[in-house]
């Protein structure tokens, strides 16, 4: 009897063990890639990405490269994933500025995830801004900052433009979700590192 308890727990012991270590070859969920991230590594660009609507207002920690610092003070820096399509900004917040020692660097954050909504109302008082003409002239034209543009997939050149793009973009989004907004997501950072 003796005999049969220890061969079962050496069984037991023997399955939690080869189940642990084929568990982490297994895809990990949101839950798991945050516990992860906070333990000792950060997520990828593109893991967040992929994520973000389940980490918005949370604390995570991101690592990719940065590709560009915003040229008015260094307050928002971009980073990307594995290509120029998985791009996040990065603004400094109660840091101040960042380093322009980031470009072309890889940069750890540790920071909150926000998301910002592009909706009709969002895109009215835009439209008011313009005509009175009281719109923020930001990176190298009226147009808005070109890294910014490619991170949200933008194309148009002009703020009349972008104003029709998001209201096409809005529009097929009620379509395929229901939804009648688009989110972006973007970092507060309240530290980081350049590797």
């Amino acid at each position: 009897m003796k005999t049969r308890k220890l061969s079962l727990a050496i069984a037991l012991f023997a399955i939690a063990i080869i189940g642990t270590s084929c568990g982490n070859k297994q895809q990990k969920n949101v839950s798991e890639a945050t516990t992860e991230q906070t333990t000792s590594s950060a997520l990828e660009i593109d893991s967040l990405l992929a994520n973000a609507e389940n980490l918005a207002n949370k604390e995570v920690t991101i690592q990719g490269v940065c590709t560009h610092t915003c040229k008015h003070g260094a307050k928002k820096i971009f980073l990307m994933g594995s290509d120029d399509t998985q791009v996040i900004r990065v603004e400094s917040g109660e840091l101040g500025a960042f380093d322009p020692k980031c470009v072309n660097s890889m940069v750890r954050v540790t920071g909150t995830l926000k998301e910002q909504r592009i909706d009709e109302a969002y895109l009215q008082n835009w439209e008011a801004q313009l005509k009175a003409q009281a719109a923020e002239n930001h990176g190298t034209g009226e147009a808005g900052c070109d890294s910014e543009k490619k991170a949200r997939g933008e194309t148009a050149n002009t703020p009349e433009a972008r104003i029709a793009d998001f209201r096409a973009k809005i529009a097929d989004q009620k379509t395929k979700t229901g939804k009648e907004y688009l989110s972006f997501y973007f970092m507060e950072a309240t530290s980081y590192e350049v590797e």
